[in-house]
């Protein structure tokens, strides 16, 4: 059945487009949406009949998917397609009484069908591209500050919408559908969101194409969370993780000297760097893992990335003051954190994971003059809580068992290159034996926090 026609009539003394259905009536009822006074006096009616054009145009998009040969003869039910989300979105700005209305028409059950149609042809029109933008579009406008519509858009999208556009080659798809999610995202939908741990994936592999956005930091937190929760990975659980794992390694090994611009005052907010800082943090966790632990320890270049980090971030907060400097002073309560705070920790930290029961991590750390570097740091850093915990535990996992680690400290100490005193604060001394030095734990070594 056609969509009904209207009859000529006004719109808060503007003429409405007749008949409605017609591409440059849409075109024009668009236009008019662009004003806040014409959405606001907007009549349902009008809404119920852009639905009716836009299911009636979707049709041909079914029958593309079933018969790929029909793929060429889409372009004008295309046009009316993304003209009818245009319409639909210019309505949602900054209006709840028009993103009601459409909701309560199901707009948005049909509107999300027709993406996952879009995704299905896997072809790349540029006609079919504008379609699908726009269809995201108006779902993140119809859910922007309303949350009975970010309710309906989530029970439809997720997690079938995500997954299939998140990892989409076009880079406004993945920018907008990660605006849909992050405007949907409350503490229920968290929880939903830790337990489809495919779409966080998604999110960091987003990010490697977009490193500016400012959405992975959250979906990286939401990793940590279900590393770091009192229950215990499952057996589902390890593989996913596993098989991911080389994906936040390389991210990292590849992204990581971008955290140094937050020496800057000018990137001190750098979306791309905190980014980056939450990748250490998931690596940290996920190296704690005694089922994760392994993969990592053997990942190409990762070691080496971590301790050549280190040493630049060492170098640069010595050598000017900036937000990697180290902090004697302590702050005040309800003094704001910076955004490095523990990050040379939790480099350290990575480091004495990496060569967890693990001779040829320990070995490579000593070939990279690795351990003289994190001896070094082992200061009082108010910006690096439980700093000379973390570098008396990356010690002990570099010394345990590896004899060559261990007479290096010595004769660093013997040299004057490390302080007895420190050392004996971090659990160690050294004790001559006839002309050998040997590096011996005390009674009362410290534990780990």
């Amino acid at each position: 059945m056609a969509a009904p026609r209207p009859p000529p009539g006004r719109l808060s003394g503007v003429m409405v487009p007749a008949p409605i259905q017609d591409l440059e009536a849409l075109r024009a009822l668009t236009a008019l949406f662009k004003e806040q006074r014409n959405r606001e006096t907007a009549p349902r009616t009008i809404f119920q009949r852009v639905l009716d054009i836009l299911k009636k145009s979707s049709h041909a998009v079914e029958l593309a998917c079933r018969d790929p040969s029909q793929v060429e003869h889409l372009a004008s039910s295309l046009q009316l397609i993304t003209e009818c989300f245009r319409c639909l979105r210019n309505a949602c700005i900054e209006c709840s009484v028009n993103q009601n209305s459409i909701r309560n028409l199901d707009t948005i059950g049909v509107a999300v069908d027709l993406i996952l149609l879009f995704r299905e042809l896997r072809v790349e029109q540029e006609s079919l591209l504008t379609a699908f933008r726009c269809g995201l579009q108006f779902l993140g406008n119809i859910a922007s500050r309303n949350e009975d519509s970010q309710s309906i858009v989530w029970m439809h999208a997720f997690p079938e919408l995500f997954l299939s556009c998140l990892n989409h080659p076009d880079k406004k798809i993945v920018a907008y559908s990660s605006m849909i999610l992050f405007t949907s995202l409350n503490s229920e939908r968290m929880k939903e969101l830790e337990e489809n741990l495919n779409i966080a994936i998604d999110v960091i592999e987003a990010h490697q194409k977009q490193p500016e956005s400012e959405w992975p930091v959250t979906l990286l937190d939401l990793m940590i969370a279900k590393i770091v929760s009192d229950e215990p990975l499952t057996k589902d659980d390890i593989p996913v993780f596993l098989s991911h794992a080389e994906l936040i390694a390389s991210t990292f090994v590849d992204q990581c000297k971008i955290v140094l611009k937050l020496a800057s005052e000018q990137y001190t907010d750098d979306e791309e760097a905190l980014a980056t800082i939450r990748l250490l943090d998931v690596l940290c966790e996920m190296t704690a893992n005694t089922d994760l632990l392994g993969y990592l320890q053997v990942f190409p270049g990762l070691l080496e990335r971590v301790i050549d980090l280190l040493r630049l971030i060492h170098v640069a907060g010595s050598d000017t003051t900036n937000i990697f400097s180290t902090c004697a002073c302590i702050k005040a309560e309800g003094d704001v954190s910076n955004v490095a705070e523990g990050f040379k920790s939790h480099l350290i930290r990575l480091v004495g994971n990496l060569c967890y029961k693990n001779k040829d991590n320990q070995d490579k750390v000593n070939e990279l003059d690795g351990i003289p570097l994190i001896l070094d740091s082992c200061s009082i850093d108010d910006s690096n809580p439980f700093l000379t915990q973390w570098v008396v535990y990356a010690i002990r996992n570099l010394t345990e068992d590896n004899s060559q680690n261990q007479d290096l400290i010595a004769k660093m100490e013997e040299q004057g290159l490390a302080d007895a005193s420190l050392l004996k604060k971090m659990g160690f001394e050294v004790e001559k034996r006839g002309d050998k030095l040997i590096l011996k734990s005390t009674s009362d070594t410290p534990q780990c926090e």
